[in-house]
């Protein structure tokens, strides 16, 4: 399994590649070699340099992000970056590994990040463990172990069995970086792992030893997907 992730990010906005660079900054498994805004210079540097990963835009000038890939073929994984949503079935029939739709959360970001990781490594499993930030340290979450997230104001407390990280990343960025199919939003300032619920009251409910509240508008939407 790779520890790192060489990858480059092309676009002709200088202010969108500045975002992708602070998005993997914050991924400790990707390396980001070079940014470009000019994609005739991003190809000359494939030609000597090894790359895994190409956050690519679309609407770019001269060449477009779609001409670009067909270029490049399958040499390295595409994750197609832009903010029109209607190129991306052509992206997906390119065989793109992901679409982010600009302006892009960081959270959709890891989610991206996270799937390259798994198809480089081999694994087409889900990814067992997502990585955040916990002051000046990385700190690996295991799904398996995760319990519940809880907003504490712009800061987020991932709860695992035994031990807890403090992370600064937004409630809407957690949901979209853990697995829809295993966590579930169920009040404004909670997530919670479904398949570590021990009881659902009416306004409430039990994880372990931790009480829960559960907002009036997700509580139909928990009950169904807990039959």
């Amino acid at each position: 399994m790779p520890l790192n992730l060489r990858c480059i990010a092309i676009d002709d906005e200088p202010i969108a590649l500045d975002i992708i660079k602070a998005h993997a900054g914050k991924v400790p498994f990707l390396e980001l070699k070079r940014t470009f805004v000019n994609a005739f210079e991003a190809l000359t540097f494939l030609k000597t340099e090894p790359i895994d990963l190409i956050f690519l835009d679309i609407n770019m000038p001269d060449l477009t992000g779609l001409d670009f890939a067909q270029v490049v073929g399958n040499k390295s994984l595409v994750v197609f970056t832009t903010a029109y949503p209607e190129y991306a079935l052509q992206g997906f029939e390119l065989s793109a590994l992901d679409y982010l739709l600009k302006p892009i959360a960081f959270g959709r970001f890891m989610q991206a990040a996270n799937k390259a990781y798994e198809r480089l490594s081999g694994d087409s499993k889900k990814s067992p463990f997502v990585f955040v930030k916990d002051g000046y340290d990385w700190v690996r979450i295991n799904l398996e172990e995760l319990q519940y997230v809880e907003s504490e104001g712009n800061y987020l407390t991932f709860q695992e069995t035994g031990k807890k990280a403090l992370t600064r990343m937004t409630i809407t960025e957690a949901i979209e970086l853990l697995p829809a199919d295993q966590f579930m939003r169920v009040h404004k300032s909670y997530i919670v792992a479904l398949d570590r619920i021990e009881k659902i009251e009416r306004h409430q409910l039990t994880i372990g030893k931790a009480l829960i509240p559960l907002g009036a508008s997700y509580r139909d939407e928990l009950l169904e997907r807990v039959k």
